[in-house]
C-alpha cells in the first residue's frame, strides 16, 4: 500500500510539473520550451547516427531484460513504473545551459540500483521520447546521443557503484554516490559528445571539452548533490514500503 502511495505521489508531482511547464510556455508566449541536454538538430548528422549505433545494442538487450523481468516477476511492474516516473520528473526540470544544451537532474540512479543498467536504457530512452513528444523538449534527432549519456552511461556508473561499494560503506552513502555520480557522468559524456562534434578551432577536442565541461560543472554539481539526497530519501521509503519487491529484485536482504 505504501509503495502505491509513493507511486501516487510521484505521479502527482509529474502532473504538477507538466502543468507548471505548460503554464510557463503559455505565459512566455512564443518562447520555446526547454531543450534536451543536447537539443534537437544540434549534432551533425554523422555524429547523430553514430550515437544511435552506440545505443542500439543496449536497447536490444535492455528490451529483452525487461520482457523477461515482467514475465518472471510481474510484481515488480509497479517499481518499474516508479523508476520511470522518477526519471521523467527529475530529467524534465531543465535549466538553460551552453548553446544547444540544458542542465537537469537525470533520475536514472534509482532505477539502475533497483533493476540494472540495461533495464534503465529502455526506461531512460522512453522518458526522453515522451519529453520530446509530450512536453515539446525536442531531441528526436539527438536521441541516440542523449540516451547514450543519460540512459546508458549514467546507469552503468550507478550500478557499478552500487555493486562495488555495497556492504563496504553505509547504504545511504552508496545510494547517494550512485545517484550523484550517475548524474555527473551524464554531463561529462555530454561534454565529450559536444567536443567531438564541435572541436575548438585552436585547441581541438581537449579545449572544447574543457569549455563544455567547465560550464556544465557550474550547474551540474549542485544538481547532482540534490539528486543524490532525494534518491536516498526515496530509496529509504521503498525499503519500508516495498520490502517484498526489493527482496525479489535482490536489492534487500542479499
Amino acid at each position: 500500500m505504501l509503495c502505491k502511495s509513493i507511486v501516487s505521489h510521484v505521479f502527482l508531482l509529474l502532473a504538477i510539473l507538466l502543468l507548471v511547464d505548460g503554464r510557463a510556455v503559455w505565459a512566455a508566449g512564443t518562447a520555446a520550451p526547454p531543450a534536451m541536454h543536447i537539443m534537437e538538430g544540434f549534432l551533425p548528422p554523422a555524429w547523430a547516427v553514430f550515437w544511435f549505433a552506440v545505443a542500439l545494442p543496449f536497447w536490444v538487450f535492455g528490451f529483452r531484460r525487461i520482457s523477461k523481468l515482467v514475465a518472471e516477476k510481474p510484481e515488480t511492474r509497479l517499481l518499474l513504473g516508479l523508476a520511470g516516473a522518477f526519471t521523467f520528473v527529475l530529467s524534465a526540470l531543465k535549466i538553460p545551459s551552453v548553446t544547444g544544451s540544458s542542465s537537469h537532474p537525470t533520475g536514472t540512479g534509482l532505477g539502475a540500483i533497483l533493476f540494472g543498467p540495461l533495464e534503465m536504457s529502455i526506461l531512460g530512452t522512453i522518458v526522453l521520447i515522451f519529453q520530446a513528444l509530450l512536453i515539446a523538449h525536442g531531441g528526436l534527432t539527438t536521441l541516440g546521443a542523449n540516451a547514450t549519456s543519460m540512459a546508458i552511461i549514467g546507469p552503468l556508473v550507478a550500478h557499478g557503484i552500487w555493486r562495488g561499494l555495497r556492504g563496504r560503506l553505509p547504504q545511504g552513502w552508496v545510494v547517494f554516490l550512485a545517484a550523484a555520480l550517475a548524474d555527473l557522468i551524464t554531463y561529462i559524456v555530454a561534454s565529450i559528445q559536444l567536443a567531438l562534434a564541435y572541436p575548438d578551432p585552436v585547441g581541438g577536442f581537449i579545449a572544447a571539452f574543457a569549455k563544455f565541461g567547465t560550464i556544465f560543472a557550474v550547474t551540474q554539481i549542485p544538481l547532482a548533490i540534490s539528486e543524490g539526497i532525494l534518491t536516498v530519501l526515496i530509496f529509504n521509503a521503498l525499503l519500508r514500503s516495498a520490502s517484498a519487491e526489493l527482496q525479489t529484485l535482490g536489492v534487500k536482504g542479499a
